[in-house]
């Protein structure tokens, strides 16, 4: 792994944990410039043993979560389930009328249905409706791979029904997960995402200037996007 600076400096201290090193380092200015980050946050602290063995896409269940309304022809996570041959969205019975405990069920329902370790691929809605879940999981997560959290909690959000997946479960999480989000989410700000990334744990990426992340954002391609979910899954544990 090549240098990256004062995050490199961190892994010599003997008396600093990986968790301590992340907080310190969670903030990285773009997406684009974040791989040696993500390589560096979730390997630091891996046992020997772990060293060279990396997931490949085939070790896994990737279970695509939409948010709201499910995600288009258009959208990053269709072109993402279209190209990985392990990956199944998680349908639901209805997707303009969301009703929390359902979402979460059937999710946990895919979950447990899974026969290799799962990794979560979540937008918008689908955040917290994988927090809500995490309680009935009976099978191994891998990791979490979230994107354009919104804030459930802002009376604003609007239509208001989204309200009811909230809050958000504050306790960190059992697995790895990383959270990206935009400086100009109309359904939750930066720092919103920060406060709850920071309570699970989860390392957060600064997509800028990016809408919600979805279709009418322009994020069908989303390279960005492919780059980093593709370093989050080569460091989790096969």
């Amino acid at each position: 792994m090549r240098d990256i600076g004062p995050a490199r400096q961190a892994v010599r201290n003997p008396d600093e944990s990986r968790a301590d090193v992340v907080s310190r380092y969670r903030h990285v200015k773009t997406i684009a410039n974040s791989a040696a980050f993500v390589a560096f946050s979730l390997d630091s602290y891996a046992p020997i043993s772990q060293i060279g063995r990396i997931m490949k896409a085939s070790d896994a269940d990737i279970l695509i979560i939409p948010g709201y309304t499910n995600s288009g022809p258009d959208h990053w996570q269709t072109r993402w389930e279209q190209k990985l041959s392990t990956a199944r969205r998680v349908e639901q019975a209805e997707w303009s009328k969301p009703v929390r405990e359902e979402w979460a069920a059937r999710i946990a329902e895919e979950v447990n249905a899974s026969t290799r370790p799962v990794v979560l691929v979540a937008h918008s809605l689908g955040v917290p409706s994988v927090l809500h879940a995490i309680p009935h999981f009976r099978k191994p997560v891998a990791g979490a791979f979230f994107v354009a959290p919104p804030d459930v909690a802002n009376p604003d959000i609007r239509p208001k029904h989204l309200m009811t997946f909230g809050p958000y479960p504050r306790d960190p999480l059992p697995f790895p997960s990383m959270t990206i989000a935009s400086r100009n989410d109309p359904f939750g700000t930066y720092e919103h995402a920060d406060d709850i990334a920071s309570s699970w744990g989860s390392v957060l990426m600064d997509a800028g200037e990016a809408g919600h992340i979805n279709a009418d954002s322009g994020h069908g391609p989303w390279p960005e996007g492919t780059m980093a979910f593709a370093q989050f899954l080569s460091k989790l544990k096969p």
